[in-house]
Order: C-alpha cells, then structure tokens, then sequence
C-alpha cells in the first residue's frame, strides 16, 4: 500500500523485467554516473516511463535531463553547483536532490530542490554510518522543503517512516523483491 507517498526508484538502465514489476506509482530516477551515457537506453526508459505515466528524473545532467523531455533532475549530494535555481527551465521541471547532513540540506534549498531525500535513514551494508529515526527527524527541522527517506530501507524498517516527516520514500533494493511495500 503506498497510498499517498512520494516514491522512487533509482535504476542505471533500462531493464523492462526489472521496472514491470513496481507499483505503478513509483517514479524514475536513472542514475548512471559513467561517461559514456546509453542513449538508447535513456529514451528506451523515457518512453517506458510516458506509457506506464510514471515522472522521470535524469541526476547530475541538467542538458541531458532537458534533452530527454525528464520531467525533472534529481541532484546528488556531492553536486554543489548553486546555478540550477536561476535558469529558465521547462514549467513542468522538477529540482530534487539529497543530502546527509545540514549543510549539504542548505546547498539543496539554495539549489532550489523542491524535495530533499535524507539519507541514509537505516543501516545499509553500502555505508555503516546511518541516521536512525531521531537524527532524520532533527535533520528534517532544517528546511521546509518535502522529505524524501533513503537509504537501509527494507520491509522490517519501513513502517518506521511514520515516525517522521518524511512524505516518500526511495531506494533501489527495496524495490528488487516482488513483495508488496507494507507501509
């Protein structure tokens, strides 16, 4: 049941078997930070992304995000570029990023994101470190801007997330398994 939450999967390719699966509800974020971009494969999941009517986000390429008609661009913590804020873009186009820590939640306020996705929320074995739901919360106090929880999410923790502020959810592993999110 996702009900009325913000939800994302971040994939680097376009794997039909793979996005079939998820609710129809879960939007698209591909990251794939590698030089050589896959353009068919950015229009393979552009297209899938208009006919399933899932909102697509191309990260960390403004001109590739604009080329591909994304429906906006997903700005990852490690970006600090303050120029996405004052440029004329699409009506439609949506700023999301992320951020771990107040600062970086600043850098995303004054990148004009509209959502910030927090993370790591819960322990992932890709990175030890993790907030826990008292420190996502205090974090969360910093800005007035929707809040998206990633990171260590499974189906034991994710009922969790109605401790907090958090209007959505995102990950990659959580959407792997065919069991339904149990929120």
């Amino acid at each position: 049941m996702l009900h009325n939450l913000n939800v994302y999967y971040f994939t680097d390719k376009f794997d039909s078997k793979e996005l079939n699966i998820l609710d129809k509800k879960v939007d698209i974020i591909y990251r794939n930070y590698s030089k050589n971009q896959n353009l068919e494969q950015i229009q393979n999941l552009r297209n899938f992304c208009k006919i399933k009517k899932k909102k697509f986000f191309f990260s960390n390429n403004l001109k590739l995000a604009i080329k591909f008609d994304s429906d906006g661009i997903y700005i990852p913590s490690f970006n600090k570029t303050l120029n996405f804020k004052n440029l004329t873009l699409p009506k439609k186009f949506k700023i999301i990023g992320s951020a771990h820590n107040i600062i970086e939640i600043k850098i995303k306020q004054l990148q004009g994101c509209k959502a910030i996705f927090i993370s790591p929320i819960f322990f992932n074995p890709k990175n030890r470190k993790y907030l826990g739901i008292s420190k996502f919360n205090l974090l969360t106090l910093h800005t007035a801007s929707k809040i998206i929880a990633l990171g260590g999410l499974n189906q034991k923790n994710i009922k969790k997330l109605r401790l907090t502020r958090s209007i959505g959810l995102a990950g990659i592993s959580l959407f792997k398994k065919k069991a339904p999110l149990n929120l």
